[in-house]
């Protein structure tokens, strides 16, 4: 195996990554298989933090649209949810041996530590995995805007958002068998052609810090390894 390449990275995590295809909530077997993706890059040698999101429990904005509930509360409703999977997911990654602590935007003082960059910090470097949960602590910004923060905040080299497509694609290769799979793109590409892969505003976070960004699916075998390594996977942005 080579060397990795960098020495923090930031992995966004898709609350549809603890489920089944289409599923809800939390299924056994797919949080073990990201745990184990993660125990093997952290293995590798990188300090890594994880950002999760909540969606295979609820997500803000939609929610509100199809309730009395208001944006504000569905919001915070959909960062708790991400504390939900952040805890599984420690529990699975030190089950397996991987040293492992949640930080939240949001206070839970009963399963997690409060967001202190300072604390991040100090765990990445004892070599644990950094999980951040709770978003940014705002109504109104997605986990990938907290990822993009949290990434700059933490000066990592790297933002792997892991999904379960190949990486960017022209069209959505689901609805279009003729969609073309990106190999790299420009972050002004991106927004010009309005590839939604990523929110605006987290796109623009990682270009004014000069962080890359690897879109690629997590579920495939090697992948964050080869990614990780310096090898052609899925689209990078830069």
């Amino acid at each position: 195996m080579a060397e990795c390449k960098y020495n923090r990275v930031l992995l966004k995590l898709s609350g549809e990554s603890f489920c089944k295809p289409a599923g809800y909530g939390i299924d056994g077997p797919a949080l073990e298989s990201v745990a184990e993706r993660i125990l093997e890059i952290a293995r590798l040698g990188p300090q890594v933090a994880v950002v999760v999101g909540g969606g295979n429990f609820i997500r803000g904005e939609s929610f509100s649209q199809t309730t009395h509930i208001p944006r504000n509360t569905a919001d915070y409703m959909g960062m708790l949810a991400t504390i939900i999977n952040a805890c599984a997911l420690q529990e699975t990654l030190e089950k397996l041996g991987q040293p492992t602590r949640v930080l939240s935007a949001i206070e839970v003082p009963a399963m997690c530590e409060r967001f202190i960059r300072r604390r991040a910090l100090r765990h990445l470097e004892r070599r644990r995995v950094a999980i951040l949960a709770g978003g940014t602590g705002n109504p109104f910004f997605t986990t990938d805007t907290c990822a993009a923060l949290r990434a700059s905040e933490l000066d990592a080299e790297l933002v792997v958002k892991a999904t379960k497509v190949e990486g960017v694609y022209s069209d959505d290769p689901e609805k279009n068998p003729n969609a073309r799979l990106f190999e790299k793109l420009s972050y002004e590409q991106l927004l010009k052609d309005n590839l939604r892969i990523m929110d605006h505003s987290a796109i623009s976070l990682c270009r004014e810090n000069n962080i890359p960004i690897i879109v690629l699916n997590i579920f495939k075998k090697g992948n964050l390894l080869k990614a990780l390594c310096g090898e052609h996977v899925g689209t990078l942005i830069c």
